[in-house]
């Protein structure tokens, strides 16, 4: 990538941690990344390019944080190492993180590629959870134990981004989520035992 396109990026990023979606314009961005409007639209074709394109990157960041399947570890450990890396994205790169999970534009529909990427991320942790489960266990129950992982962790998260995260450190809130998670795992385990 271009470092006026990561310029731009990181402008967008900046821009919506500080006023959401509505502080994206295609004005304010290329006045914060000091380019001029005609540079955005000649990157990224506006705001819905921009979108987009934190939209696969915040994607990526999360399917590479759980491609973890060929680690050495067991199921239990290889889905904390997973929801663990999850963790690590959702604080390092949380404007891509809220916009992929909860504070996205009215106006923006993610593209072919941008939906793509988002499956393939979904893939990977229907494939990280069901390391936990028997091997004849239906996609449908797959799909249901990661989906109950993951809004369990994305609730950890949540919480940590809003104002009740002051009452606990952020290292705390990750510990907090990587315990609460390994009970829920175990008991999940010892239902399919």
């Amino acid at each position: 990538m271009s470092d006026a396109k990561s310029t731009i990026l990181k402008a967008a990023s900046e821009l919506f941690l500080e006023g959401g979606t509505s502080a994206l314009s295609v004005r304010a961005i290329s006045k914060r990344a000091g380019v001029s409007t005609i540079g955005i639209y000649s990157h990224f074709k506006g705001k819905q390019g921009i979108l987009d394109e934190l939209y696969i990157e915040g994607f990526e960041k999360v399917f590479s944080a759980m491609d973890i399947l060929k680690s050495a570890k067991g199921p239990r450990e290889t889905i904390l190492q997973g929801v663990k890396g999850y963790l690590e994205v959702a604080d390092k790169y949380e404007a891509h993180y809220r916009l992929i999970f909860g504070e996205s534009d009215a106006g923006y529909s993610p593209s072919e590629e941008a939906r793509a990427v988002s499956e393939k991320a979904f893939k990977m942790l229907i494939d990280v959870s069901s390391l936990i489960l028997p091997e004849d266990t239906s996609l449908a129950k797959k799909q249901h134990i990661a989906l109950e992982i993951w809004a369990f962790v994305h609730g950890y998260v949540s919480l940590k981004h809003h104002a009740i995260s002051t009452l606990i450190s952020p290292e705390e809130w990750n510990t907090l989520a990587l315990n609460a998670l390994s009970t829920h795992i175990d008991a999940i385990i010892a239902k399919h035992a």
